[in-house]
């Protein structure tokens, strides 16, 4: 694929730029060739799929599979790939319950191999959804070939709100936070906190998220962001804080990159 979005500026105005026009540039990336052969091969064959194995064999519908949960690099894991799907999610101690990264468990529930007699890929809106997750990943990669903090923003506004209105205490949400090496990005530098800061203890981190996202943006609880000002005012502090350290953001890219990449345990 050859498409390149167009980021004139680093930094937020950058962001402001991309969000600005991302509509049309998602548009573009969504009618190149190579997309809609694989949107083509996906609806016309995902149907057909009853296993975890048939899944895993085919490589043109795993690929898109994966690519929907930023999962691509494990497009050669195929035995870890078909474990994570044939044992699905509804119980405890399966093997995408327990990894850390969650992309696993979203994509082994949104299947459901392991979960019911017919998987959800029988569901008629099923291509859909997968097809829409696959492009907007993929937008996003084009988009971290340029520049690695705006994807790190894309990703953010993806995942954030969906972790805010999750179950659970404010201090679950935080080590999950802690616990994702691209959110975890975002908010250490928006907060203002060094590198050497994660080799301090889990409590005190904890703590000190709490201290700093209360001072910063008016509440210790992450379910704040939730509210789209505040998640505005988040990814500004991170650009902020990123022209600041970088001369532009860009410098960081590769790095950001490679947390975005590199989630599995």
């Amino acid at each position: 694929m050859n498409f390149a979005p167009a980021i004139p500026f680093a930094g937020y105005g950058g962001w402001t730029f991309l969000k600005r026009t991302a509509p049309a540039q998602q548009a573009a990336f969504n009618a190149q060739p190579q997309i809609k052969r694989d949107e083509d091969y996906f609806r016309a064959n995902i149907g057909k799929i009853n296993t975890a194995d048939e899944l895993a064999n085919d490589r043109r519908l795993l690929r898109v599979a994966l690519g929907a949960y930023g999962l691509d690099s494990d497009i050669d894991s195929k035995a870890f790939i078909r474990k994570v799907l044939s044992d699905g999610t509804l119980r405890d101690g399966t093997l995408a319950n327990r990894l850390a990264d969650k992309q696993y468990q979203k994509l082994s529930a949104a299947f459901g191999f392991g979960d019911f007699a017919t998987p959800r890929n029988k569901i008629s809106d099923f291509a859909d959804k997968i097809l829409g997750l696959y492009r907007q990943r993929g937008f996003e990669v084009a988009v971290g070939e340029q520049n690695g903090d705006l994807r790190l923003a894309l990703n953010l506004e993806r995942e954030l709100p969906d972790l805010a209105k999750r179950s659970g205490s404010d201090d679950l949400l935080w080590f999950t936070v802690m616990g994702n090496a691209p959110l975890r990005q975002v908010f250490q530098r928006a907060l203002g906190l060094p590198d050497s800061f994660a080799a301090v203890s889990l409590d005190r981190q904890l703590a000190t998220f709490k201290d700093r996202a209360e001072r910063q943006f008016g509440s210790e609880s992450l379910r704040q962001f939730s509210d789209p000002k505040k998640m505005d005012d988040l990814i500004s502090q991170f650009f902020a804080r990123s022209t600041a350290g970088s001369g532009g953001g860009t410098a960081r890219g590769a790095s950001a990159l490679t947390l975005l990449q590199g989630l599995a345990p």
